[in-house]
């Protein structure tokens, strides 16, 4: 797999926040967040700043979800990454 241009392929990490206090959020209150955290599997070739590992955040809006050998991966344009860890 070899993603071309500014494209990323990323898997999506499931994270389970807690408040500070230590409460756990539901599903519904993690869906309001803006943001999804996923670890970059593939950088595309024009891609100079993300390099494959990284673990990003990006705009959940974004992208399309695709099934590769029974594992779903998401693409996304390297303009939806918000931060690199």
């Amino acid at each position: 797999m070899k993603p071309v241009g500014k494209y990323i392929v990323i898997k999506t990490i499931e994270e389970e926040i807690k408040t500070s206090s230590g409460i756990l959020l539901s599903a519904s209150d993690v869906e309001g967040f803006r943001y999804k955290k996923g670890k970059v599997v593939k950088p595309g070739t024009e891609v100079t700043v993300i390099n494959e590992d990284d673990l990003i955040y990006y705009d959940k809006n974004s992208g399309v979800t695709l099934i590769i050998d029974e594992i779903p991966l998401t693409i996304i344009q390297e303009r939806d990454v918000v931060i690199v860890i």
